[in-house]
């Protein structure tokens, strides 16, 4: 996609992969699964380097509305802020496409967990009855979240290796076998010998 320069063709493979991921992150929202172990936050990050900015910033929206309509929608200030700390994640991932390696990669991961996780459960605390207005009713909520941060931080670090992983492994395949048919002909090409 960035690495891969197509013309057209180009564009359109990257609106069909686009839809592929939108159709993973809603799949992977309806199928059972452990709570918040989805590829949403990896989807985020992936395309904020892989894409363009409305594309990347497209990617985890829809696939979160698209899976909502099935789960069910919640209070509106929860799902701002849910859909917001995807956006950031997006922004995160904007910053990662120039300081791409393993090691910003798996840092980028974690971060974007801690995200998710300190602006939803802030959300909760604020937005619903169940904690206490107070200091120790905000700890309260982070402290009972944990599972669930848990959950988010794995199923980004799995998901990320899986989408980031493939991505390098398919470009590189790519890489070889245009440049082998680049240098097959040249090899094969008959030569004009002038006597």
């Amino acid at each position: 996609m960035a690495d891969i320069t197509l013309p057209n063709k180009g564009k359109i493979l990257k609106l069909l992969i686009g839809l592929i991921f939108i159709f993973i992150g809603t799949a992977f929202r309806l199928l059972p699964h452990i709570p918040n172990f989805t590829p949403i936050g990896a989807i985020a990050l992936f395309g904020g380097v892989y894409f363009s900015r409305k594309i990347a910033l497209a990617l985890p929206i829809a696939a979160m509305a698209i899976s909502d309509v099935f789960i069910g929608y919640y209070g509106f200030k929860l799902m701002i802020f849910v859909y917001g700390s995807f956006f950031l994640c997006v922004i995160l991932g904007f910053w990662l496409k120039k300081h791409k390696k393993w090691q910003t990669i798996l840092g980028s991961s974690i971060l974007a967990a801690c995200i998710f996780f300190f602006l939803t459960n802030f959300a909760v605390w604020v937005f619903t009855p169940w904690y206490a207005k107070t200091f120790s009713g905000i700890i309260q909520c982070y402290l009972m979240a944990l599972p669930f941060f848990r959950n988010t931080l794995f199923g980004n670090l799995f998901y990320v290796t899986v989408f980031f992983g493939a991505y390098e492994i398919i470009s590189l395949w790519v890489r070889e076998k245009f440049r082998t048919i680049e240098i097959a002909p040249a090899l094969t090409s008959p030569r004009i010998v002038n006597c």
